[in-house]
């Protein structure tokens, strides 16, 4: 995997995700990663210093649609459903780090799962499943 690849430019093509930190670790063939530094400013429980769970749903719906993009003979993309669910809170100061891949792909709907963690990787913070539409390159299948 490279970071080389064209879409790379997703992350800096999203206001939101350039404000959440966002940077695009790997990305290739329907896989992507992509991580989220822990900031003061997205805490979601003052006395615990967690970040916020919207925080990291935007993270996950930001890599799934990375893969899509990444996935070859795709050109645009968008949600259409996203089922994350959260198993525990991120440790607070740490990084959290999102892995999406397309795991089967139509004519118009490509379907991803993926995990977030933050520094404990055998341990995730939120796992998800979504479908994403997307447009195909003219003359790819």
């Amino acid at each position: 995997m490279t970071t080389s690849n064209p879409t790379s430019d997703f992350i800096n093509a999203l206001p939101f995700a350039r404000a959440l930190g966002m940077q695009l670790d790997q990305i290739g063939a329907g896989h992507a990663q992509i991580s989220m530094p822990w900031d003061a400013r997205f805490i979601g429980d003052p006395a615990t210093g967690v970040i916020h769970g919207g925080a990291v749903s935007a993270l996950m719906d930001t890599c799934g649609g990375a893969a899509v993009m990444s996935y070859p003979g795709a050109l645009t993309t968008a949600t259409i459903d996203l089922r994350i669910d959260y198993m525990r809170a991120a440790t607070p100061g740490q990084r959290i780090t999102a892995r999406a891949e397309c795991y089967h792909v139509t004519r118009r709907v490509a379907f991803v799962r993926a995990t977030a963690h933050d520094e404990d990787s055998e341990n995730p913070v939120a796992t998800a499943s979504g479908a994403f539409t997307f447009d195909r390159k003219e003359g790819s299948s």
